[in-house]
C-alpha cells in the first residue's frame, strides 16, 4: 500500500526525486509544482516507471484520488512511490497562503507584476494589446467596458493591462473589473479574490446559481453553461451602465477555434475580435488580447511567481481535470495538433490565423451572410 505524502515534506525532499504530474497536459501547461513532468493518467504505463527503482517516484492529480491509485500500482511493481496528499489543490492553498505574507511583501510583487507588463513583456504583451486596440478599433471614447475576470491567467493579465492603459495611457473611457461567481468552490473563489488583492484589481463581485443548474443537465451542460455565463455578464455589465464587456480570449485561442470549427463543425468561422450582442441591444464584446500568445502569457505568470485557477467548473475538478478520467476535449486535441503541425512548419499558427483574413469567396461553393445563403451556381454563368 502507497503512502501519501504532503506538500510541505516533499518540498523538504533534497535528495533525487521524480515528480509526476498525471493530471492533464492542458492543465500541467497552465500551472503545475516545480520541476515536475507531465505524463498524463491515460498514456501513463506503470511498468515503465516501475523499471527504475533507484528514484522514489511522487505522483500527484488535482485532489490526490487518482495519484493514490498509481502510487499503489507502482509499489506492487516494487517501485517506490507516494501520492502527493491533496494533490494540486494543496499546492495551490499553500501558493495562496505565500502570496498574501505581508503588506509591504505584496505592494512589492504587485509593482514587480505591473513593471514586468510594460518592461520585460512590452513587446510580447503591452505591444499586441495596443495594437489590438487599434486595429480592431475596440475602445472609444465615452465607452464604459466591463472587464471580466474568471480568475485564470487570461483574465487577470487582461484586468492588469487595462489597469496600465487608464494609468499611462488616454483616459477616454471607464472600466469596471467584474467577476461572477457561478458556484466556485471555497478555494477557487478564495484564489480569485486574493489575487485580485495581490495584483491591486478592484473587483465588483455577483453571485449567480449557474453551476447548481448546469449541474442538472445531461444534454450539452458546457454549451449551456457558456450562454448562461454570457448572458449573466451582458446583464450586470448593463446594470452598471457599461456598454461593452471584455473577455480574455487570446490568439491561441481563436487559431483553435478555426480548426475545432472546420474539424467538428463542417464551418470556416473565426473568433471575432469584437461583436454586437444579439439580446442585449446597444452592448458590445470585445477581446483586446486577441494578438497576445499564450505562452507569453504563461511567462508573464510565472516569473512574477502567481497561481491562478484553471478549470473551475464543478462538472469537471472531479473528473477529467483530475488526472484525465476521459481522453480529453476537443480543444485539447486542437490544441496538440496544432503543436504537432507547428513543430515541422513554425509558419502554420500564422498561417491559420490569417487564413480567416485571406478569404477568396470565388473559390468558396457557398458561404452566409447574415441569414442569407449563397452558392457559387447563383451567380455562374
Amino acid at each position: 500500500m502507497a503512502q501519501e505524502i504532503t506538500i510541505e515534506e516533499l518540498e523538504r525532499i533534497t535528495g533525487p526525486k521524480r515528480v509526476i504530474d498525471i493530471r492533464s497536459r492542458e492543465a500541467f501547461e497552465k500551472g503545475t509544482f516545480p520541476f515536475a513532468e507531465s505524463i498524463p493518467l491515460e498514456e501513463l504505463k506503470p511498468e515503465i516507471i516501475a523499471a527504475d527503482t533507484t528514484i522514489p517516484v511522487y505522483l500527484f492529480c488535482h485532489t490526490g484520488r487518482l495519484s493514490m491509485d498509481v502510487a499503489d500500482d507502482l509499489e506492487d511493481l516494487g517501485c517506490e512511490a507516494y501520492s502527493v496528499k491533496g494533490g494540486y489543490h494543496s499546492y495551490l492553498r499553500r501558493q495562496l497562503k505565500r502570496m498574501m505574507a505581508s503588506g509591504e511583501e505584496m505592494t512589492a510583487r504587485r509593482e514587480r507584476a505591473e513593471r514586468s507588463l510594460i518592461k520585460k513583456y512590452r513587446k510580447q504583451l503591452w505591444t499586441p494589446f495596443i495594437k489590438a486596440l487599434k486595429e480592431y478599433r475596440l475602445i472609444e471614447d465615452g465607452d464604459r467596458i466591463a472587464v471580466c475576470i474568471s480568475g485564470g491567467k487570461d483574465s487577470m493579465l487582461m484586468a492588469k493591462l487595462f489597469q496600465e492603459l487608464l494609468r499611462h495611457g488616454k483616459r477616454n473611457f471607464e472600466a469596471v473589473f467584474l467577476v461572477m461567481n457561478p458556484g466556485y468552490n471555497e478555494l477557487n473563489y478564495s484564489a480569485v479574490v486574493e489575487n485580485a488583492k495581490l495584483l491591486g484589481i478592484p473587483i465588483e463581485v455577483f453571485r449567480t446559481e449557474i453551476f447548481d443548474i448546469v449541474a442538472e443537465q445531461s444534454d450539452s451542460p458546457c454549451y449551456l453553461c457558456a450562454r448562461m455565463r454570457r448572458g449573466s455578464l451582458y446583464s450586470k455589465a448593463k446594470d452598471l451602465r457599461c456598454n461593452k464587456i471584455a473577455l480574455g480570449h487570446h490568439y491561441d485561442d481563436v487559431i483553435e477555434t478555426i480548426l475545432m470549427g472546420m474539424l467538428y463543425g463542417a464551418q470556416i468561422q473565426t473568433m471575432m475580435p469584437k461583436l454586437h450582442s444579439t439580446n442585449f441591444d446597444g452592448m458590445e464584446l470585445i477581446r483586446p488580447m486577441y494578438l497576445i500568445r499564450e505562452k507569453d502569457i504563461i511567462r508573464w505568470r510565472d516569473y512574477n511567481d502567481l497561481h491562478f485557477i484553471q478549470c473551475a467548473c464543478r462538472l469537471t475538478e472531479s473528473c477529467a481535470s483530475c488526472g484525465g478520467t476521459e481522453q480529453g476535449s476537443k480543444r485539447g486535441a486542437v490544441k496538440d495538433l496544432i503543436r504537432t503541425l507547428t513543430a515541422q512548419n513554425p509558419q502554420i499558427e500564422k498561417n491559420i490565423f490569417r487564413s480567416v483574413e485571406n478569404v477568396n469567396l470565388d473559390t468558396v461553393i457557398a458561404y452566409k451572410q447574415g441569414r442569407t445563403r449563397h452558392h457559387f451556381l447563383d451567380s455562374y454563368v
